[in-house]
């Protein structure tokens, strides 16, 4: 067995450990899952990803310890076992990482799917929605469309490129519109990203998703949109498996939790008397929005007509009204939109903080 690499450590934590800390633990770290602990190393469970993305859905406290949503019976393997071994209780178990234990139940290591084929690729296709005129950052995008406005001299859309490139993609389409000139004169083919970049022009707006009804041709596998005016270090491997775990999908929305204080005292009356039944001083509302991030499937294009306006809200909800299922991925990384000039001050700080 090759030799197994102290980094493995950054992924253990403590039984006693908050979800929130757990949260910050996999935000900084590059394991997608946490090794759950006593203080002599005892390995007691395991928290992944998912799990945690599972309690937020839930809209669980994020102080609560991580024993509350661990897998107490976690797939281990010894150090004496090869990694044909290793793959194959990964493949067998559906699962991408597999602690590795010695004779006391103590880690000693960690062992990953993406380990083992660290040099992946994914023929996955990825579209830029980058069509829209960025009115509400005018005066910057009057001479220049909104993806190319840079953070810390780098437009926003390349960091979301070199983000996919990073897990594996190299299939891009540009939906361009306003502006379209300078898009493609900026990424041209995608050879100065090793990459291969398309462009769907649009004529006239045709909303965050008409535009998927010009694809040349039609997408064999699952393929993302992603609007481009988007700061964001998601793990999009993740997103990807996420998705073709749920295999009945047709489409899965990335999700942000998001909370709005109401700088008011809130009444709640009797509907019928109409007396006081409460006042709730400045209450906080916690609520998920659209991300604008989704991955697809093929069979979603059949619900668009040729060159006609959709937004994607309109075609997920036509989705649902189809009785197909739509997921939604809930995203616990950065994430910003940048739909204001406030918006764009802050992205410039934030990138220089966690991208950098």
């Amino acid at each position: 067995m090759e030799e197994i690499k102290n980094s493995w450590r950054n992924a253990v934590t403590h039984v006693n450990a908050t979800i929130l800390s757990a949260i910050n633990q996999l935000n900084t770290g590059a394991w997608r899952i946490l090794l759950v602990t006593d203080e002599h190393m005892h390995l007691l469970g395991v928290v992944t990803d998912g799990d945690i993305r599972r309690h937020l859905l839930k809209q669980g406290s994020l102080d609560v310890t991580v024993s509350n949503i661990m897998c107490k019976n976690p797939v281990t393997a010894s150090c004496s076992e090869s990694q044909d071994n290793f793959l194959f209780k990964m493949h067998s178990r559906g699962i991408l990482h597999l602690p590795i234990v010695d004779e006391n139940n103590c880690v000693v290591g960690l062992q990953t799917f993406d380990s083992i084929f660290s040099n992946r690729t994914r023929d996955n296709w990825v579209i830029f929605m980058a069509g829209g005129m960025g009115t509400r950052l005018h005066p910057l995008t009057v001479d220049c469309p909104k993806p190319l406005l840079k953070i810390a001299d780098k437009p926003i859309s390349e960091i979301l490129l070199e983000n996919f490139i990073k897990y594996g993609f190299k299939n891009f389409y540009f939906s361009v519109n306003y502006k379209s000139e300078m898009i493609r004169d900026y990424y041209g083919s995608g050879a100065r990203w090793g990459v291969n970049i398309e462009y769907i022009q649009e004529n006239a707006a045709l909303g965050t998703a008409g535009s998927l009804s010009l694809l040349p041709t039609r997408p064999d596998k699952s393929f993302f949109v992603i609007n481009a005016d988007i700061l964001t270090n998601i793990n999009l491997g993740c997103l990807l498996e996420y998705h073709q775990e749920k295999q009945n999908s047709l489409a899965t929305l990335c999700i942000r939790q998001h909370q709005n204080t109401i700088p008011f005292g809130v009444v709640t009356l009797n509907e019928e008397t109409h007396n006081l039944i409460a006042i709730e001083e400045k209450p906080t509302k916690t609520f998920f929005v659209n991300a604008g991030i989704y991955v697809l499937e093929p069979d979603v294009l059949n619900y668009l007509s040729f060159n006609h306006y959709c937004d994607m809200p309109q075609l997920l909800t036509q989705l649902v009204n189809n009785k197909l299922s739509v997921t939604t991925f809930p995203i616990r990384e950065y994430w910003l939109d940048i739909g204001h000039h406030d918006h764009l001050i802050k992205a410039a700080t934030d990138y220089m903080e966690l991208f950098t």
